[in-house]
Order: C-alpha cells, then structure tokens, then sequence
C-alpha cells in the first residue's frame, strides 16, 4: 500500500515522494503526515492570494506562520514555510524564492525593520534550497542563496554592520554598512554557523558547525572554527 501511496501523492504534488512511506511506516503515522500536508496545502491556497506571485499546484503554509508584505513575495513550485516562521517581505529587490524551497519552523527573514525605517535590499535563493529551523537570515544588504544549498538549524546571515568609528556617538545612533552575501550552489552551512556580510561562499563548500565566516571561502573547500579556516578541499 506505502508503494501505490507514494505513486499517488508524487502524481498530486509533482514532488518525488519514492520511498519516503515504506519499512517502518505504519498507517496510522502515514496518514497523519498526509493529514498535515493537507492542512497545510489549504492554508497555502489563501496565503498564495497575498503573494506577488507563486507557481505550481502545491504551496504548503504551517500553523502560526506570519508573512508581512507578501506582495513582494514571489516563490515557484513546491515552497514550504514551516510552523511558526516570520518572513518580512518589504524590500527594494523583494524575496523570489525557486522550485522547492523550504523555510524551516521558528526560522526568521528580515530585510526590512519592523518599525519603520528604510527598506532592505532582499533575498533569492534558488531551487531545492532550504533555511533550517530557527534560522535568522538578515537581508537589509543583499543575500543570494544558489540551488541546492543546505541551511541547517540556527544558523544567522547576515549582510550589514553596525558603525562604531565614532567613540563619542553612541553606536546604536551610528547606522549601519549594508553590504551582500552570496552563497554559491550546493553547499552545505552546517548548524550554529555565521555568516558576516561581505563573504562569498564558493560552489560546493561546506561550513563545518559552530563556524564564523568572516571571508570569502573558495569553491569545493571544507571550513571550520572562529574565524572560519580552509580545513581540506573537496576536490584535489
């Protein structure tokens, strides 16, 4: 049954689902994943409404998920925000996201100050990407996130700093720098890592946990540590 199951549900939804309900899924555990999904695809078929634009059939919005502005929203295919996440929309390029993109629970985008203020820049991320859960992506710069890129849990980009030349004005009353972020296909930011505005990250690179990157990281290469060093390359 899990075989014909995944036949079906990969006809809906034109993602490939082979193999994801077979050993060790039980009915009950099965159904109620496609009970969520469900849930979740009729609270997208309001919100698509909102958006600048969206694509395809599925667009699956989670519970307690708050979208500002959405009208500068544009997402392709497939796109998944997760229960609980905040994307502020508002900004001077807006936020155009690819075929199956996901925005992982608690997670937060935010070009644009809540309070007021002057727009950010925005943010593009290309297809099968991902932000992993309680992410905070901070693109009052620019940010361009490439295709198949892995974001995991916690991790902050950002594309500003603050200005503190100044040791007579108070730093909060200084502005900032915006700058960019690039993040080059299929590379891997692994958990808890940072990423500093003014970096690129090279095609094929891997962040290694916990890292802090403060430059640019060549393509196919490994790093690690605060401040992120050159661990190996991935390709000799």
């Amino acid at each position: 049954m899990a075989g014909n199951l995944d036949k079906a549900l990969t006809s809906m939804t034109g993602i490939d689902l082979a193999g994801r309900f077979g050993q060790g899924w039980d009915s009950i555990s099965t159904f109620g994943v496609i009970f969520r999904m469900g849930i979740w695809w009729i609270r997208g078929c309001f919100s698509r409404l909102r958006f600048g634009s969206s694509a395809g059939l599925m667009l699956l919005v989670g519970k307690n998920v708050t979208i500002r502005q959405p009208k500068y929203l544009h997402v392709g295919s497939n796109f998944i925000a997760q229960d609980n996440c905040e994307i502020n929309c508002l900004s001077e390029k807006g936020l155009t996201f690819g075929d199956k993109v996901t925005v992982g629970s608690y997670s937060i985008i935010r070009p644009t100050n809540l309070y007021g203020g002057p727009p950010g820049i925005g943010l593009k991320i290309g297809n099968n990407s991902s932000i992993g859960p309680y992410s905070y992506i901070g693109c009052s710069g620019y940010i361009e996130i490439g295709n198949n890129v892995m974001i995991s849990p916690r991790v902050s980009i950002y594309s500003e700093n603050h200005v503190f030349d100044d040791p007579a004005i108070p730093m909060i009353e200084q502005g900032v720098n915006r700058s960019f972020v690039i993040i080059e296909d299929d590379c891997w930011i692994a958990s808890h890592s940072v990423i500093l505005a003014g970096v690129r990250i090279g095609r094929g690179s891997v962040v290694g946990a916990g890292s802090v990157v403060t430059k640019d990281v060549p393509p196919f290469s490994i790093v690690a540590g605060n401040p992120a060093k050159i661990i190996k390359p991935r390709k000799n």
